[in-house]
């Protein structure tokens, strides 16, 4: 018992010692002290069993202090004590380079590999060795006698593909990686990263060529057609992975599901027409039966709703034609809580787009008491009546819903959105004090769409406020505000009008120019609202409105009148002269996408 007692207590004390000089020896090396460095791990390999990581640390002192002819001994005494250890002749190719010796290092480093066993994991060691030296030709060869030693060719494809990527050997790569997928089809999420990540988009079409040559030679695998489906997804081309998906669908008589997410990544990106495709698709070729048929009717139609609104392009027979299909929809699946989405949107495009505005209070009237509707779509339902009633002219009924979507919601950002309306519905009412007050709580909303505009709203209040006691300007404007939210646009020219003619002085001229932008977008005259939005940038450079006449601008260059350098050039000024602006964020990436970066 004493004698084990003290074995333990004599091992404990070796191992602190040991752990001591080998925490003093990194120190030393660290510190580039070579010489104390290599004494104590020479110490430190031979108290350890031969550790290979000591006797690495050694023979890297001697190399640094160019003592070549101790290290020489020192590895061929290695090599006699294990010379099955192939990376020891890495080591002494290493050595030899150091001496400028290239023939004789080569000569090492070929004897490694012709004497590498029939071993994965000596295999991958010496690869590793030879990564270590960048020497990447030389880990390939390791790689490729190892997996004809192991009689398998694809076992060492995965770290084939990672040395042609560190070499740019894009071809060679997208091969071994395409092939380490055949081994482990578990790993295809991981090599699709990489390829992510590291392909250029003209390595896409060698990805892209690679898989078209494997179609022909297997076409009863199913992944490599998915595979470049997701080629042609990362390139955008969402047609040309429909054919692909849509082709997989039919041979393994699926239920749409490929196609339907591929409507839904289409739709993100705004490629409505794909979207629309797929969503089609489904609803045509697989029918009632496939559990994503309602699924896909709905996306179709939101995606041609998109389509048209987003871009201001459309014609009143369009708006017709999309609202027969709305009804053909609902006719079809009734109305009802299931369905109380999609009367939102109809009465949405019945509001804003084709003035039917009684026709829009009536659905949203009769949805919002459906039986146990969707508490969040009732709620949107009578903030959307509300915004209607407000543009018939109805406050009182508007304010109602308003407060009552505010009180269920208090706490959500519904309700904030709410509150918003109905603070900016006493503003136009002329209530500004009460209005400014709800403005500057809602500055603390965490939707920060919310925050900013109650942030603007507030100090636009303030501002104006101030120059006039009686708040007869500042009325007008609302009430100028208020007819062209109704869309009543020559009323509130006329609001405007007099508004200058009787307050030319006052600070609410660039207000007056960027309401009247706002009237020209909605009547989609986009050149004259670019000049009204020119105008305020090149007068009013100083005012709060400054940075979202900018901001405007450049949207209506991008966007509609296609002119990208002048929008990036717009945008470049406002996250540079105007970095405080809510804007500036937002402006800096739209600089950098139509500049062509990778934004995420």
């Amino acid at each position: 018992m004493i004698r084990s007692i003290l074995l333990t207590a004599a091992l404990l004390v070796s191992f602190t010692l040991l752990g001591q000089d080998a925490r003093l020896a990194q120190q030393y090396y660290s510190d580039g002290e070579f010489e104390k460095a290599a004494i104590l791990y020479e110490k430190l390999f031979e108290q350890s069993n031969f550790n290979d990581y000591y006797f690495d640390r050694y023979v890297e002192c001697l190399l640094a202090l160019e003592s070549f002819d101790e290290c020489e001994k020192v590895i061929r005494k290695q090599l006699k004590r294990d010379p099955n250890n192939v990376q020891l002749y890495v080591t002494f190719g290493k050595l030899y380079e150091r001496q400028v010796m290239d023939e004789e290092a080569e000569a090492q480093y070929q004897q490694a590999i012709a004497l590498m066993p029939k071993d994965q994991f000596a295999i991958t060691k010496l690869a590793n060795a030879f990564m270590a030296l960048t020497k990447y030709d030389l880990a390939i060869e390791a790689y490729e006698k190892g997996a004809e030693l192991l009689k398998d060719k694809q076992v060492f494809a995965y770290n084939l593909g990672e040395l042609y990527r560190r070499k740019g050997d894009s071809e060679k790569m997208v091969e071994s990686y395409l092939n380490s997928i055949d081994a482990d089809p578990g790993r295809s999420n991981t090599i699709k990263a990489i390829f992510q990540r590291y392909l250029l988009p003209e390595d896409y079409q060698e990805l892209q060529a690679q898989l078209y040559t494997r179609i022909q030679k297997d076409p009863d695998n199913a992944f490599y057609p998915e595979m470049l489906s997701w080629v042609f997804i990362q390139q955008k081309d969402y047609l040309s992975a429909f054919r692909q998906l849509r082709a997989l669908d039919r041979r393994f008589r699926e239920n749409g599901g490929r196609v339907y997410r591929l409507g839904e990544i289409a739709a993100n990106d705004k490629a409505y027409d794909a979207a629309i495709l797929a969503y089609e698709y489904i609803v045509q070729d697989k029918g009632p039966s496939s559990t994503y048929y309602i699924d896909a009717k709905r996306e179709a139609l939101r995606c041609k709703r998109k389509q048209l609104v987003e871009g201001y392009n459309y014609t009143h027979e369009e708006l017709k034609q999309l609202e027969a299909e709305y009804e053909s929809f609902l006719d079809e699946f009734g109305r009802t809580k299931v369905t109380a989405n999609i009367i939102l949107e109809e009465a949405e495009l019945e509001a804003l787009y084709l003035n039917e505005l009684d026709s829009a209070i009536a659905m949203l009237s009769e949805m919002i008491e459906y039986p146990n509707v969707n508490p969040t779509i009732q709620a949107y339902g009578k903030i959307h009546l509300a915004d209607y009633y407000l543009m018939k002219g109805e406050i009182w009924e508007a304010t109602l819903l308003y407060s009552q979507v505010d009180k269920a919601f208090k706490e959500d950002l519904l309700g904030h959105e709410a509150r918003f309306r109905n603070a900016k519905l006493s503003y136009y009412a002329g209530d500004f004090q009460w209005a400014q007050a709800q403005f500057d709580i809602l500055k603390a909303s965490t939707s920060k769409l919310i925050a900013n505009d109650a942030l603007d709203l507030s100090v636009f209040i303030m501002d104006n406020l101030g120059l006039d006691t009686t708040a007869t300007a500042l009325q007008l404007y609302a009430d100028a505000e208020l007819l062209v939210f109704q869309n009543r646009f020559d009323e509130a020219f006329l609001k405007l009008d007099s508004l200058r003619q009787n307050f030319p002085d006052h600070s609410l001229q660039d207000d007056l120019l960027y309401l009247e932008a706002q009237v020209y977008k909605k009547k989609r005259e986009y050149t004259k609202a670019a000049e009204l939005l020119q105008k305020i940038i090149d007068e009013h450079k100083e005012e709060i409105r400054a940075d979202n006449a900018l901001y405007e601008l450049a949207q209506l260059y991008e966007k509609q009148l296609n002119n990208k350098e002048k929008a990036m050039a717009l945008y470049e000024t406002l996250f540079i002269d105007y970095s405080g602006s809510t804007f500036a964020v937002e402006a800096r990436k739209r600089y950098r996408v139509l500049r062509g970066d990778s934004v995420q």
